[in-house]
């Protein structure tokens, strides 16, 4: 009996994985979003105040609202001379208010300008 031959197939390699130049943009570019978005996240918080500890030497003077006062008559006390509409816009902006509302007992920051 002959010895049986069997038949092996020649070796073929894988070919090496080459990327496109399209391909390099597109890992590149998945490889930056977390940087970008890090960056972004970092630089956005940067505006942000923080309290500390240290006071910082401003001062303010400080008006208690009574019953029936409106910021009108504030204004018209601390500002006699200046149109009340004017100082009722810097009471606001200071104060961050959301509208011309007071409430008894409230306190709110004067402006440098108008304080006594």
């Amino acid at each position: 009996m002959s010895a049986s031959h069997r038949t092996i197939a020649p070796r073929t390699t894988a070919p090496r994985l080459r990327l496109t130049r399209r391909g390099r943009a597109v890992f590149t570019t998945l490889a930056a979003i977390p940087a970008v978005a890090a960056a972004l996240f970092i630089g956005l918080q940067g505006g942000v105040a923080t309290a500390g500890d240290t006071a910082s030497g401003v001062t303010f003077s400080t008006v208690t609202v009574e019953a029936g006062e409106s910021l009108w008559s504030i204004a018209e006390r601390i500002a006699p001379g200046s149109d009340p509409r004017d100082v009722i816009y810097e009471i606001a902006r200071l104060n961050q208010l959301e509208s011309t509302d007071v409430q008894p007992g409230q306190q709110l920051a004067m402006p440098v300008a108008y304080a006594r």
